[in-house]
């Protein structure tokens, strides 16, 4: 029955430094045990200071004391091992990114709270004291934050509380009465009462902004995939137009050819015509030049006088006019002409092209709307920034102008 009265909670015979059972416990002055171990380390840190205080009360004692191994606490602990304990409180170990406590020696457990007067962090076994003991109650506990030396005043290594509006900084109560003695300070908490309103101002300016910024990219959004849709839509149609245009083109050709073609077969059929005439009528003047070959040969006078009226009367002039073969049969005129033709559209083509780009160009998704300016400073700056921006447009203007002129010399 002793045995089971006895058992209690793991934390009250737990060192409140390393938060395991008591190691060879000894009690201090003011009350509290610890590991013999772990509060000489802890006394071993501030022994330069020759100050010497309870990690959990924060009483101080000078010098420092002699430790003495508390023998009845280490039998209750001997004891409290063989008949058993209750598990101790769960808690989380520090990882990355968390606040460690600055109490728990070895591997150490993530903190709760942190002190603005004691500038250290505690979790949640080593933070009790602060909740229970006298001596914490004008402690300042916050959530755990690191880095609580930035809350020290650097010159005064005390903590800062004050906020001197001369200065806009923060400071502590000696700096109030140094360097900020006749500067405007209040209560840092006061200032924080102010500031917090012109945060919230600040926080609502903000979410406006944000629900502009969405609206607009809402409307940005919309304005795209209309003008994707207006785009595929004036592609298909410009395809369509430029296939018309290309069909036209390859007509003219197809007519250009066939005029040729049907021009040569005719000069063709008509050379070839009057090539068999005058076959014709060279095979007839053959004929009679051998009749008068033969006719010469003869050695019957009667025969040749006969035939001689018949056979020696000039030939007929015939059908055939005179004829004047031109040797220069080329389509030079033809070619001339079609290639004066492509000059001629493909200068329309590109003077054309500038306005097409001038246009399409102007279709744009958003235009960009300066503030208001709010000082003569402002004001200068933006009409600076609208005269620049209309020299570079006339500029880009005179380059592509350039360009088409630099094509055309180059045809």
């Amino acid at each position: 029955m002793a045995e089971a009265n006895i058992l209690v909670a793991h934390d009250q015979f737990s060192c409140p430094v390393c938060l395991e059972l008591l190691k060879d416990p000894v009690t201090t002055a003011c009350g509290h045990s610890y590991c013999m171990w772990c509060i000489k380390n802890c006394w071993d840190q501030t022994d330069h200071r020759g100050v010497y205080s309870c990690p959990q009360c924060r009483e101080t004692f000078t010098p420092r004391p002699v430790l003495r191994r508390n023998t009845m606490l280490a039998e209750v602990v001997e004891k409290l091992k063989k008949t058993g304990l209750n598990p101790p409180p769960a808690q989380s170990y520090a990882g990355p990114g968390d606040v460690s406590c600055d109490f728990c020696t070895g591997r150490k457990f993530k903190a709760v709270k942190s002190c603005l007067t004691c500038l250290a962090s505690y979790c949640e076994t080593h933070v009790k004291p602060h909740y229970e003991g006298a001596a914490f109650k004008r402690h300042k506990l916050i959530n755990a934050i690191g880095n609580l030396e930035q809350k020290l005043c650097a010159e005064h290594q005390k903590v800062l509380e004050v906020f001197c509006r001369t200065d806009q900084t923060c400071i502590c109560l000696l700096c109030t009465q140094d360097e900020h003695k006749s500067h405007e300070t209040v209560s840092a908490k006061k200032e924080r009462t102010g500031k917090q309103k012109q945060l919230g101002e600040t926080q609502t300016e903000i979410q406006q902004r944000i629900q502009e910024r969405l609206k607009e990219i809402e409307e940005l959004k919309q304005a795209v995939e209309s003008l994707k849709r207006s785009a595929c839509i004036e592609m298909k149609k410009s395809e369509k137009i430029f296939t018309v245009l290309i069909r036209s083109i390859e007509k003219i050709h197809t007519e250009v050819t066939e005029l040729i073609g049907a021009n040569e077969k005719a000069a063709v059929n008509q050379a070839e015509g009057l090539m068999k005439k005058l076959e014709q009528e060279i095979a007839e003047l053959r004929r009679r030049n051998a009749e008068l070959q033969q006719l010469s040969e003869t050695e019957d006078h009667i025969h040749f006088l006969q035939n001689f009226q018949s056979l020696c009367a000039p030939p007929e002039a015939g059908d055939l006019p005179s004829i004047t073969v031109n040797t220069d049969t080329s389509f030079g005129a033809v070619r001339k002409a079609v290639s004066e033709l492509k000059d001629h559209i493909e200068d329309f083509c590109k003077g054309e092209l500038v306005k097409i780009t001038t246009t399409v160009n102007e279709a744009a998704i958003y235009s960009l709307q300066a503030p208001e300016p709010r000082n003569r400073a402002e004001f200068l700056k933006s009409e600076y920034e609208k005269a620049r921006g209309k020299a570079a447009k006339a500029e880009v203007e005179s380059d592509l102008q350039s360009d088409v002129d630099d094509l055309q010399r180059n045809q």
